[in-house]
């Protein structure tokens, strides 16, 4: 009665849904762990946000990268700001998607070393290829907090850092970058500021990153274990239709004697 699951045709659409059942199940599995690394990070970046700030120095040195453990963790330090060599970072945009740069200033210590400051987000007002007016950031020795983040890469940001750019303007953060150019030590990675607040809310400062949001992960998992249960189901209902078709084009054909009878 089931001697057709020997015919091609079906052995084709057996080994079919035996391929598929273990790769639907696999990228159920892959969904999941793409599902629990987004918890952790946001957990970790909840972790890093709610820390007391610790001096800068402690997390980071001159050609030190900055590891995920690090990342959005609280810091302060103590100096003074070098508008002098202030960048801006071209193509950023603000809370309300608005283009314009964020303000990348060098903040000496008092041993001589430079961290370098994200001091927020300013418009666009001009031409791109116009070095932007800036507000003045506080003048003397001052202490500033902000988070921890490690240096933009291209692979990372999927930015290119583009040559040729007009004077003091730059795609991507880069404390090596930033180095060579002061001809001083510069701090591994950056700081976004978050304190002290600019007079006049100028530059606007970074928000935090957002570390609510967990996708759709899990739905996505269990779709695809849904998916995955559903193929010997679709299979076995279609073996009984195509068994009980058989059953009945064989009940309607003539019986042998009465074909021979016939003839």
């Amino acid at each position: 009665m089931y001697r057709f699951l020997l015919t091609r045709q079906w052995v084709i659409l057996t080994l079919i849904a035996l391929v598929l059942i273990p790769v639907m199940v696999e990228l159920g599995f892959w969904q999941l762990h793409r599902h629990e690394n987004r918890v952790a990070q946001n957990q970790r970046v909840s972790d890093a946000l709610a820390a007391d700030p610790v001096p800068a120095e402690k997390l980071t040195s001159p050609g030190h990268e900055v590891p995920k453990k690090d990342l959005y963790r609280r810091v302060s330090a103590k100096g003074t700001f070098d508008t002098e060599h202030e960048v801006v970072v071209r193509r950023r945009t603000n809370s309300d998607d608005e283009v314009g740069f964020h303000v990348l200033t060098p903040f000496v210590l008092a041993d001589g070393k430079v961290l370098l400051v994200n001091r927020g987000w300013i418009p666009a007002d001009g031409p791109q290829t116009a070095f932007p007016k800036i507000p003045a950031p506080p003048k003397g020795e001052i202490t500033i907090t902000g988070r921890m983040k490690a240096d933009e890469t291209s692979a990372a940001s999927g930015i290119k850092n583009v040559r040729g750019l007009p004077d003091r303007q730059i795609m991507l953060i880069s404390s090596g970058q930033q180095a060579d150019s002061l001809g001083k030590q510069v701090l591994g990675g950056y700081v976004e500021q978050t304190s002290p607040e600019p007079g006049n809310g100028s530059p606007e400062l970074i928000g935090e990153p957002d570390h609510s949001s967990i996708g759709a992960h899990m739905a996505y998992a269990v779709q695809w274990w849904l998916f995955a249960s559903g193929v010997p189901v679709g299979w076995v209902v279609l073996v009984r239709r195509e068994r009980r078709d058989r059953a009945a084009a064989a009940a309607e054909a003539p019986a042998p004697e009465a074909a021979a009878a016939n003839v």
